[in-house]
């Protein structure tokens, strides 16, 4: 349904995009993953054809975003971040107006706009100003809107972005139902690590303009190994050589992350309960290494985000590329500066 090749984007001396190829199947749910910043919307409005690459190029339905942009158009519905509803408007007339912007057949308007407001469970306050609805009724709204004639793909930037964990699950339902009722293609950006393992069939996580990692979330999850043991340590400034030396002579032991300013100590391990009592033995006979707490749990999306982004920043930077010597505070202060800026 998507193809995009070689694709780059710069403003003057930043390289905002470099060199993206992806292939997104139809009726697949893909997720965009990524710290602000890092390309998402900016390949979104490419696609949608509301700016234009440096290089490379895309096809969407198989017209190309360069040479056929009106049809590219024709084929897309899009929600962005910021709601673009007019909230003096009613949900049935800021429909019935993206009707007429769209050209919807007159015989098929009244139907049109009756089956999307059912879609997203709106159909009963069809008649309320826009300003009435809560938030997550707006972007349910939006969603309809988006859907209103008939695209083959659509694109939602960050579509639970400031709603309550109640709504969001509610949304995840719609967003589910439409994929299943509509059979369309639904590339999705969000921050929302659940979010994204719940809806997505695959998921690419993008990074300083890179795809940096391309898989399900499943077999994302998988690639980091085993079950996780997460350990908080009352020394907060640990021997990490002398631990990953002692733990690494286990055979059940796959993966050693330390953060040793924050004393917190991840183990990927084979039958983490069965093997948990071994370690903590072996922590336990180890200068200065008390163990607080301990949780164990199978790994998450989470995880790979933070694992897939920190590597990516400590080979940009030239630091060592090894696995097993990574750790996430170097990834995290920057997320954080993305964040301010």
């Amino acid at each position: 349904m998507i193809t995009i090749k070689n694709l780059f984007k710069q403003y003057d001396n930043v390289t905002v995009l470099n060199d993206i190829n992806i292939e997104v199947f139809d009726n697949e749910v893909f997720g965009l993953l990524g710290p602000n910043g890092a390309g998402k919307t900016t390949l979104i409005h490419i696609l949608a054809t509301l700016i234009k690459p440096t290089a490379g190029t895309a096809t969407v339905n198989g017209y190309d975003i360069i040479k056929n942009p009106s049809e590219v158009r024709s084929s897309i519905g899009i929600v962005f971040q910021a709601p673009s509803s007019d909230d003096m408007l009613s949900g049935y007339e800021n429909l019935k107006l993206h009707s007429l912007l769209y050209a919807v057949p007159k015989e098929l308007r009244e139907k049109r706009i009756s089956e999307v407001l059912e879609l997203v469970g709106l159909t009963n306050r069809k008649d309320d100003q826009v300003k009435k609805y809560s938030g997550g009724m707006r972007r349910r709204l939006e969603i309809a809107r988006g859907l209103l004639h008939k695209p083959t793909v659509i694109f939602l930037d960050e579509p639970t972005l400031g709603l309550d964990p109640s709504s969001r699950e509610v949304m995840w339902k719609y967003i589910n139902r439409l994929v299943k009722d509509e059979k369309i293609t639904l590339i999705l950006t969000t921050h929302y690590m659940e979010e994204a393992d719940f809806l997505c069939d695959r998921i690419g996580i993008i990074d300083k303009g890179m795809i940096i990692a391309l898989d399900s979330p499943t077999q994302l999850k998988e690639r980091l190994g085993g079950e996780v043991i997460e350990m908080e340590l009352a020394n907060k400034y640990v021997d990490k050589v002398n631990i990953d030396h002692l733990l690494k002579q286990c055979n059940f032991v796959r993966k050693i992350e330390l953060d040793a300013k924050k004393g917190r100590l991840l183990i990927y391990v084979d039958d983490a309960s069965h093997n948990l009592p071994a370690i903590l033995k072996i922590l336990n006979n180890t200068n200065n290494t008390e163990v607080e707490s301990v949780e164990l749990r199978s790994p998450t999306l989470n995880d790979v985000f933070l694992k897939f982004a920190q590597r990516h920043v400590t080979r940009k930077q030239g630091h060592d590329e090894d696995e097993d010597d990574d750790s996430e505070g170097g990834f995290m202060e920057r997320y954080a500066q993305y964040g301010n800026k």
